[in-house]
């Protein structure tokens, strides 16, 4: 399952400061959701021709 992100773990670090932060409600893994969008991104797809997870 570890194949279907696109960044690692060590790439997070990066980001991590200007995501927003949890407050109250459990909140999707910020690294599948930046991953998702990036698919969408790189292969010029609509988001409703995203796969879903």
């Amino acid at each position: 399952m570890d194949n279907l992100f696109w960044l690692s773990v060590a790439q997070m670090v990066r980001p991590r400061p200007f995501l927003p932060r949890p407050h109250g409600r459990p909140r999707v893994d910020d690294r599948r959701g930046l991953s998702g969008i990036i698919f969408v991104n790189r292969n010029g797809l609509r988001w409703r021709d995203a796969p879903t997870a």
